[in-house]
């Protein structure tokens, strides 16, 4: 099971992290039970820049920045194949 970690801080919830956090309930089928889904206060990632922009995930606690549904979507069939 993968662990996507959503950051709810306030720079990636307006950049983004409010509509990932619907994968919670509408995750494909293909991946549902497959992915864990939970957010956080803040991954502070965005701190140093050294990984992008905002809004950040982690799999399993690895991190994509300037996450969209379609990357995120796409890494964590990548990562379950």
């Amino acid at each position: 099971m993968v662990h996507l970690q959503i950051c709810q801080g306030t720079t990636c919830y307006v950049m983004g992290a409010a509509q990932l956090a619907s994968l919670a309930t509408t995750l494909p089928d293909d991946l549902r039970g497959r992915v864990r889904v939970t957010g956080c206060r803040c991954l502070g990632l965005c701190r140093d820049g050294a990984f992008g922009g905002a809004p950040y995930v982690t799999l399993d606690g690895e991190p994509l920045a300037c996450a969209t549904t379609e990357s995120v979507l796409a890494a964590l069939r990548a990562r379950l194949a």
